[in-house]
């Protein structure tokens, strides 16, 4: 995107599917540097190396190391966090975001604009029943769009085929509530296994009413990740935590093809990612011209239930 909010210089086809809104199924909340490392606390309680440990290196973010230029807020630049988010998505065309209401500020942005937000929730399959209880009682009140997890990121860490996130999957096929977890090697300085690809098939295979959406990537195998998709009709892709131009090959070359309803466009705001950066990007992606309706705004329309 120009730095004049306009479309002039990018492809057309990008043009009128930005231009007929973007949705975004992954938001956080803008918080100073501060609080971002207070959060991040649950993923440094499972590193060892002293730079994650004390956020040194460029591990103030635990996966800081992969990004350049992330968004950055002093504390002394904090104004009310849901006006700030408001503003970083008119100035892309954003017109709807899923957030995490775990998050109290995001929760009052639900509350305070219900047509331009949706909630989900993380769960822990650790917490047991308590975890189910939890997505019933957010989703009486918020009506939820997603359930997500980071099986990395748990303490301890949980496989996504582990007989712990079974009573998840099950309730949220109940609800209809898609599920959406982090797959792949992860950022942070973890162990991988517990993410790897090749589990997910066990769980589409056991409940397939479920709707699945991976997130983060899924490298180093995203051919595989494409091979399961073409198998298994609710399972999807969204490009969380990665830049426009380092969208994996076979998953631009998948969208080309067989799977143009199957790619979900997210950013990774704030995370990693501005999304200043990502807009300047995202016109480059080789992507067909059918694609792009799809992949910024009516697949996740109808993969989350979202009424938009």
């Amino acid at each position: 995107m120009a730095s004049d909010g306009s479309t002039q210089g990018i492809n057309e086809a990008f043009a009128a599917a930005l231009a007929g809104g973007v949705v975004d199924t992954a938001v956080g909340v803008p918080k100073s540097r501060e609080e971002m490392f207070a959060f991040y606390e649950f993923i440094r309680r499972g590193t060892h190396d002293s730079e994650s440990k004390a956020g040194s290196g460029g591990l103030e973010f635990p996966a800081g190391y992969m990004f350049k230029e992330a968004p950055k807020w002093e504390a002394d630049d904090m104004t009310d966090p849901v006006d700030m988010l408001c503003a970083e998505l008119e100035a892309v065309g954003i017109h709807h975001a899923i957030v995490n209401v775990d998050d109290e500020a995001a929760a009052r942005a639900v509350r305070q604009h219900p047509g331009r937000f949706s909630a989900q929730i993380n769960v822990d399959p650790n917490e047991g029943m308590e975890a189910v209880r939890r997505i019933v009682r957010f989703n009486d009140e918020f009506g939820l769009k997603a359930v997500g997890a980071f099986p990395a990121g748990l303490t301890p860490q949980v496989p996504l085929n582990d007989k712990k996130f079974y009573p998840i999957y099950a309730k949220c096929v109940e609800l209809g509530i898609p599920f959406c977890s982090t797959v792949g090697v992860p950022g942070p300085r973890i162990p991988f296994g517990v993410q790897d690809v090749a589990l997910i098939d066990e769980i589409c295979w056991f409940f397939p009413e479920l709707t699945f959406v991976m997130r983060h990537g899924a490298e180093p195998w995203a051919d595989l990740a494409v091979k399961l998709m073409l198998k298994w009709p609710n399972l999807y892709y969204s490009t969380t935590a990665f830049a426009p131009k380092y969208y994996p090959r076979e998953i631009i070359d998948y969208a080309n093809t067989r799977g143009a309803d199957k790619i979900i466009w997210s950013g990774y705001f704030p995370a990693g990612l501005s999304y200043q950066r990502i807009f300047s990007e995202l016109p480059d992606v080789p992507f067909r011209d059918h694609v792009w309706p799809k992949f910024l705004r009516e697949n996740a329309a109808r993969v989350f239930n979202l009424d938009i």
